[in-house]
C-alpha cells in the first residue's frame, strides 16, 4: 500500500528556520534507511506557506489566496511517499524517524486511494484516461 507521510508545520518551519546540521544529517541517514529498505518512493521539504498560494473553487469561479496561511499546525512542512505492506509498518517506520522539528512536532500518515477503490464509479472511458495518464507518468520517470 502507498501512503503519504506528512511532517506537520511548526512556528519554526513557517518562519523558514533551517534544521540544525545534526538534524539534517540524522534525517539524511533515516532517508537512506528508507531507500535501502525499498520503502521511500519520494519525499521533500516544503518552504513556508508565506511563499505559497491557494486556489479557492466555488463552482466555475476561482480565487487565488496568497500565503501565509493561518493554523500552522494544519500545514505540511514536508512529506514522503512510501510503499509499505500495511499501516502498521508505516507507523513503525515513523516511530524510528528523528524528531523532524526542534521541539514538539507531529507526523501524519494517510493511505492513497488506489484505482480499485473507484471500481463502482469508474466508467471504462474514465478508467482508460487514468490508465493513459499513469502510463505517461511512468514513461516520463523511466519506469
Amino acid at each position: 500500500m502507498r501512503v503519504m507521510v506528512m511532517v506537520k508545520a511548526t512556528e519554526d518551519s513557517e518562519e523558514g528556520i533551517m534544521p540544525s546540521t545534526e538534524l539534517f544529517e540524522a534525517m539524511g541517514k533515516f532517508n537512506e534507511e528508507l531507500a535501502n529498505a525499498g520503502i521511500m518512493l519520494s519525499g521533500d521539504g516544503l518552504k513556508p506557506s508565506k511563499l505559497g498560494k491557494r486556489v479557492a473553487f466555488d463552482g466555475a469561479n476561482r480565487r487565488v489566496i496568497d500565503g501565509p496561511f493561518a493554523e500552522t499546525r494544519e500545514l505540511v512542512a514536508g512529506y514522503w511517499i512510501w510503499e509499505v505492506k500495511d499501516m502498521a509498518e508505516a507507523v513503525e517506520w515513523v516511530k524510528r524517524c528523528p524528531n523532524p522539528m526542534p521541539g514538539p512536532s507531529e507526523i501524519e500518515i494517510r493511505p492513497f486511494y488506489e484505482m480499485a477503490d473507484f471500481a463502482e464509479i469508474a466508467s471504462p472511458e474514465g478508467q482508460a484516461r487514468h490508465d493513459r495518464a499513469g502510463e505517461r507518468l511512468a514513461a516520463r520517470d523511466g519506469k
